[in-house]
């Protein structure tokens, strides 16, 4: 079984806008949403191989505090470009070119992307992932073999969702 953790980039700044927007970082929101929804990750035993992120600043700070929490090495995220903005497909091509050797993979990135990723890969219908929100994804077949549809959700969560 393979298990993919997609998580939308907790919440940024928009008050420099000396900033481009790839350059834009956490605000005081995110800052405290991505340790804790880390907190909620490392609570349930969550192990990952592999994390890409999207280069954007504030996908690449929230991967690191997921990383921190779980016991990844934050120099071994992978960033990934199509992850900025370049569509669901892309984002498909990034797991299906995974490695079979890897049986966690992460996806740090943006909506509306990642909120169609996720309906997409498992025929769900959330509206919008809020910022900081993890869905896990579990599936029955090497990532290169992956298609929507094929994903069974296991955990959907978010920094509201009171648990």
């Amino acid at each position: 079984m393979k298990q993919l953790y997609l998580v939308r980039h907790a919440k940024s700044a928009w008050d420099n806008p000396s900033l481009s927007d790839i350059e834009r970082p956490l605000n005081k929101r995110g800052l405290k949403n991505a340790p804790d929804m880390a907190d909620r990750l490392e609570a349930l035993g969550t192990k990952v191989d592999l994390i890409i992120s999207s280069p954007a600043n504030r996908a690449l700070t929230t991967a690191q505090y997921l990383a921190s929490a779980i016991g990844y090495d934050k120099q071994q995220i992978k960033q990934q470009p199509s992850l900025y903005f370049e569509g669901t497909s892309s984002m498909l091509t990034a797991i299906k070119g995974t490695s079979s050797d890897i049986q966690s993979l992460m996806l740090v990135g943006h909506n509306p992307d990642m909120t169609s990723l996720f309906n997409s890969l498992c025929g769900h219908q959330t509206y919008n992932m809020p910022t900081c929100a993890i869905a896990s994804i579990q599936f029955d077949k090497n990532w290169s073999q992956i298609e929507y549809n094929d994903g069974i959700i296991i955990k959907y969560d978010f920094p509201k969702n009171k648990l």
